[in-house]
C-alpha cells in the first residue's frame, strides 16, 4: 500500500489525480488505497544500485566501515555477552526493554561527552588507545544494539 487518500484533506471531488513516487499521475477514488507496482525489494534495489552509481567510492567506503563496526561488535559481543545489555533480563517485559534502552542511552551519552571534550582540546585524547573515531564507532554500534533490542532480537 502507498498512500492513504483520506489523509489528504485538500483534495476535493470524486477522483483525483496523484504523482506517486513517480512522474506517472495515478488516479484514484476518494477513500481507497493507491497500490505501487513495485515490489519493495525492487524499490530499495534500484535506490542502492542509483546509489552506488552516483557515489562508487562513498558506497565503498560505508561498506568497508560497516564491516569493521560489525567484527568490533562481534568481538566484544564473545567478551561481554549478552548481560551487559539485558542488565541480568531476558528482555520479555516492557520494563525490562526500557531499562536496557536507558542503558544505552547512558552509554551513548558518555561517549557523547567523551568526543565533546576530544573536540575542545582538538582531538587531544588522554587514553592513548582510543582515538576519537573509537568513540564514534562505538555509539555507531550502540545505536544498532538499541534497534536489535526494540525488535525483540536481542538473544542468542
Amino acid at each position: 500500500m502507498w498512500n492513504k487518500t483520506s489523509t489528504h484533506p485538500e483534495l476535493t471531488g470524486e477522483n483525483q489525480t496523484v504523482v506517486k513516487d513517480s512522474t506517472t499521475p495515478q488516479e484514484y477514488k476518494r477513500g481507497e488505497y493507491i497500490e505501487s507496482k513495485a515490489t519493495y525489494d525492487e524499490i530499495i534495489g534500484s535506490t542502492i544500485n542509483d546509489f552506488e552509481n552516483t557515489y562508487p567510492e562513498l558506497a565503498k567506503e560505508f561498506r568497508q566501515i560497516q564491516k569493521e563496526q560489525y567484527n568490533l561488535f562481534a568481538g566484544k559481543m564473545l567478551d561481554y555477552g549478552l548481560g551487559n545489555i539485558a542488565l541480568g533480563s531476558n528482555l520479555a517485559e516492557d520494563e525490562d526493554i526500557q531499562l536496557s534502552l536507558t542503558g544505552v542511552w547512558l552509554r551513548c551519552n558518555d561517549k557523547i561527552n567523551r568526543l565533546k571534550n576530544m573536540l575542545k582540546r582538538k582531538g587531544k585524547s588522554y587514553v592513548s588507545d582510543e582515538p576519537m573515531i573509537d568513540s564514534f564507532i562505538d555509539i555507531s554500534n550502540y545505536g544498532i544494539i538499541a534497534q536489535l533490542v526494540m525488535r525483540g532480537k536481542w538473544k542468542k
